[in-house]
């Protein structure tokens, strides 16, 4: 048996996390663990992982090391019906389970209000064949989402538009409270143009067969929303479009490229992860 003195002496201290030498090693273990969750995933039948950038580690665990009080904010984007909401409630599971503080925001709450044309014209979709483009940089508030990202990022609760999802193009500021937690999720077509994605920490996209996402957008307008299918069928050839001119080019720009075919559940491990170590930083 040994005694205090010796026992005092065997015992390992808890690194300074607050320290630089604390944070190298918290780095070191985040680069472990990465990649540990990336060689897992080759060996699956259906990857979710299909690209990831060469100096995303790097890269993000130097960010980690030189500003650790920042909030991590992780871009979710990708073309209509591919997965990113899936993967969004992915993260609502992980938060239920872990009690993690994470923020979810969603970029369509940054539509502009156009009640206006709606007036004129009558409806939305008479809006979007009028020659309104629906899903261009020039449609979004990006100038307050930009102001409210970097209010986040600094630990600054914010009040988001919100965009009313019931055809009247009404867009109501300061209506919604989003607390600015050490984790922030920030999802949709939006989160990755130009004025707004040098903001993220990671940046994900997530793609999926052409098909299957034809299937998803047709299901949910005539089945969920009520939308005739020929209506359904002429907005789905509007946003995949889109998608192509607008979202589709920043794959080559993602940290992470995820498959929306798989089983997003392993996006949870990589979050669950991203905690364990940013937990241990100061508020």
């Amino acid at each position: 048996m040994l005694s205090l003195k010796e026992q005092e002496k065997e015992r390992i201290f808890k690194p300074d996390f607050n320290s630089k030498s604390g944070r190298e090693l918290l780095a070191f273990y985040l680069q472990t663990k990465f990649k540990q969750i990336f060689l897992y995933d080759k060996k699956q039948q259906t990857p979710i992982i299909n690209a990831i950038a060469p100096d995303f580690i790097s890269r993000f665990t130097k960010r980690i090391i030189n500003n650790p009080s920042k909030r991590l904010l992780i871009g979710v984007t990708g073309e209509s019906a591919s997965g990113k909401s899936t993967i969004c409630s992915e993260i609502q599971n992980v938060i239920g389970q872990f009690d993690m503080p994470v923020t979810v925001l969603s970029t369509d709450n940054y539509f502009n209000d156009i009640s206006a044309l709606i007036n004129k014209y009558g409806s939305f979709d008479m809006v979007r064949d009028s020659g309104y483009d629906v899903d261009a940089p020039t449609s979004f508030q990006l100038d307050i989402l930009r102001q409210d990202l970097d209010d986040l990022s600094v630990g600054l609760d914010i009040k988001a538009p919100m965009y009313l999802p019931n055809g009247t193009g009404v867009s109501v500021p300061n209506a919604i409270y989003v607390k600015s937690q050490k984790i922030i999720i920030v999802e949709g077509i939006a989160t990755m143009y130009d004025e707004v994605k040098d903001i993220f920490d990671i940046k994900i996209y997530v793609e999926t067969d052409n098909e299957l996402r034809r299937l998803r957008f047709m299901s949910r307008a005539v089945e969920e929303r009520n939308q005739d299918k020929e209506n359904a069928l002429k907005h789905w050839n509007y946003i995949s479009n889109a998608g192509e001119k607008y979202v589709k080019p920043f794959r080559k720009e993602a940290d992470l490229v995820l498959n929306g075919n798989s089983d997003l559940g392993y996006f949870a491990q990589i979050l669950e992860h991203i905690y364990t170590i940013t937990n241990n930083f100061e508020n």
